[in-house]
């Protein structure tokens, strides 16, 4: 654990043995893509107001490593850092899976996004998801070998097709990053995973933090997930694979751990 959205979060995570990361962007007032959560500051450093009316530079300044905890419930005592770029990101872990959630769900910002990740050369490990389906067509039509995961209308249909047995069909997006369970409905069964497998679309899930849940999921033969304890998940991902396969080979295909922006 560490504070959202910074790079002592994703040093972290990185150390445990995560395979990759999550994280959530938007653009700064001079148009850089910021890794952060909220349109504004105010909830996760030192300083108030949205974040689209500093640049890149001012927020980077700000102290973004005060608090941490799914509520940021605790004091941080640890290294202090600000807002980063997605560019800083890319850059400081060139070998790590990233997936990159398109908060203002605007074409400017997907095209900022699809900027940064072909110049860190990462089109081969990024995935770019956004609940947004306007952010998502133009990330797409911008670069077509970009993977990106389904809209939130998209994962709607494919969540009902799977209901009477049909795969998601030909589709432009090549994974699903979805929740358990979205209020009463429940979105992740081995019924959903095994349609989306039918036509090779990936399946992550957030966010991820009871050791039960992880391996249930495992079981399940969900592609990875998302979780705010890289540690733990770490344990049980390593003892999950050594139980299924001895060499690990197929398993881990099926294992893959992400960690969540904190």
């Amino acid at each position: 654990m560490g504070p959202e959205n910074t790079l002592v979060a994703f040093d972290r995570g990185a150390g445990s043995g995560a395979d990759g990361m999550e994280l959530d962007v938007h653009l700064s007032r001079d148009g850089r893509v910021v890794v952060c959560h909220d349109p504004t500051v105010d909830r996760t450093t030192d300083a108030q107001g949205p974040l689209a009316g500093r640049t890149a530079a001012e927020l980077a300044a700000l102290n973004a490593t005060l608090r941490y905890g799914a509520d940021l419930e605790h004091t941080w005592a640890g290294p202090r850092a600000g807002i980063p770029t997605l560019d800083d990101v890319l850059m400081r872990y060139p070998d790590a899976r990233v997936i990159i959630e398109i908060k203002d769900g605007t074409e400017a910002c997907a095209a900022a996004v699809v900027g940064s990740v072909r110049r860190a050369g990462a089109l081969d490990r990024v995935c770019v998801g956004s609940f947004s389906l306007l952010a998502l067509l133009a990330a797409r039509a911008r670069e077509p070998q970009l993977v990106t995961g389904a809209a939130r209308t998209e994962g709607q249909w494919a969540l009902y097709r799977s209901w009477i047995g049909l795969s998601p069909g030909r589709v432009p997006y090549r994974a699903f990053q979805v929740p358990q369970q979205a209020g009463r409905l429940k979105v992740v069964t081995p019924r959903f995973i095994r349609a989306a497998h039918r036509v090779d679309i990936a399946v992550y899930v957030w966010t991820i933090n009871e050791e039960a849940d992880m391996r249930r999921l495992f079981d399940w033969g969900v592609d990875g997930i998302i979780t705010d304890h890289p540690d733990v998940a770490v344990r049980v991902r390593d003892q999950w694979v050594g139980t299924n396969n001895h060499d690990g080979t197929t398993a881990r295909r099926h294992a893959e751990l992400v960690t969540r922006n904190s």
